[in-house]
Parts: C-alpha cells; structure tokens; sequence
C-alpha cells in the first residue's frame, strides 16, 4: 500500500483540517450548541412536570435535533475535506433524512441493549460477586464491540449506509487495525472526557465552552482515521483531499 495508516500522520492531518476550517466548524458548532441548550431549558423550564406529553414531544424534537446535527457536523466535515480546491453550497452540508433514520436505529438499538442488560443485573442484586464478574466481562465485551462500531456513524454519512449496513461496514474497515484503532479511540476519549471531567467543578463554566472546541476535533479525527482506513484497506494512495 501507498501509506500504511499511521496514528500520528491521522492526528497531524485532523488537526491540519481543523485549523484550515476553524472559523466554519465552531459556528456550526456554537449553534448546534446554543440550539440544543435551547430545547434543554424548553423541557426543563417551561415545561410543567405533570405535561408528560409537552416533555416527551419536546425530548421527541431535542433527539431528532441532536441527531440532525451531529450528522450535519460529520456532512460538514466531509465537504470542507472533499472541497479543499472548490468552493462549497450550503445544502452540501445538509443531512438526508435516511441518514438520520439510520442513525437513530442504531443509537436506540444501543440503548435497547444497554437497557436490556440494566434490567439483567438487577436479577443478580442478591449475587454480588456473581453481579460483579458479569459486569466486568460486559465492560471488556462493550469496550471491544464499541472500537469496532465506532465508525458507522462515518458511513451513515459518507456512503449512505443503512443502520446495519453501516455496523458491518464498520466491523470490516477495523479488521486488522485493532490497536491502532484503539489508540484513536483511546485519543478521541481523552479530549472529550478531560473538558467534560474538569467542568463539574468549574464555577464559571469557562471549561464547559472548551467542549465546543474539542467536540469538533474529535469529530475530525473519527472521520479522518475512517477516511484513512478505508485507503488502507483499498490499497490507494491517501490523499486525503482527493478521494471521496
């Protein structure tokens, strides 16, 4: 292969794009951001307790946004990497609403499980060290299966894949690639755990707006070490700007 994929030649190339991109990703991000406080404070505040119906509609509209712009973000991210020598549309940015039905499937297909497993442990709550040991197993088991679905959101996005599609997609573009992909993964925690970590007991919330920032970031690595795998993988040369 051209350019066997390397963890420091993906973070270098992220970051590259991320600069280049700074001004255009953080407006996107700020207003994803203030939009979804927005409907935060609608539920939280304005919304009477007892309007079960008000809070699940409005929890309804917050999921469905949240969605939109997550996969608007990695829309976004895509373009401004496939259109580094030609100026871009708005509506290049805009996700297709099967991308968003795909990627909904698959986060409450997770929440099923994890939901599911939830439920299980508490049949063992008079076992604890039996409770303990399942447990330990699921967090390995979890851990394994998340690094290996970790980019299906990338081909929700770039290829329009459909909820399972993209898991297999995702499980074949890791094969081979564990623990370089899990170095990524390890990478992509830390600067999204560290701003999130230190915010709790940060007063004035300076920290909390780093996560607009890093967010982004993380965001760029994942699409870019997914961009880079599937190179590997097609035994093509990896320029990150050329190929689609």
């Amino acid at each position: 292969m051209y350019h066997p994929f390397s963890v420091a030649e993906t973070t270098k190339t992220a970051w590259t794009i991320f600069k280049k991109n700074f001004i255009t990703i953080i407006v996107y991000s700020f207003i994803s951001f203030l939009l979804l406080s927005i409907l935060g404070i609608i539920i939280e505040y304005l919304i009477s307790p007892e309007a079960f119906a008000g809070k699940m509609t409005v929890s309804f509209i917050m999921i469905f946004v949240q969605a939109y712009t997550t996969l608007g973000l990695y829309k976004l991210i895509f373009t401004v990497i496939d259109s580094e020598y030609y100026e871009f549309e708005f509506r290049q940015v805009l996700p297709a609403f099967k991308s968003i039905v795909s990627y909904l499937i698959v986060v409450f297909f997770i929440a099923f499980l994890v939901t599911t497993f939830h439920f299980l442990m508490v049949k063992f709550d008079n076992y604890p060290n039996i409770q303990t040991v399942l447990e330990n197993i699921a967090a390995i088991v979890a851990l394994y299966i998340a690094l290996r679905v970790m980019f299906f959101i990338t081909f929700v996005v770039d290829d329009q894949s459909g909820a399972f599609e993209s898991i297999r997609q995702s499980f074949e573009l890791t094969r081979g690639y564990f623990f370089k992909v899990l170095i990524m993964l390890g990478i992509i925690l830390l600067f999204i755990a560290l701003p999130a970590a230190i915010s709790r007991y940060d007063g004035f919330g300076f920290v909390s707006i780093a996560i607009i920032f890093t967010y982004p970031l993380v965001n760029i690595l994942l699409a870019v070490t997914y961009r880079k795998l599937v190179y590997s993988h097609q035994d093509v040369d990896d320029d990150i700007a050329e190929t689609n």
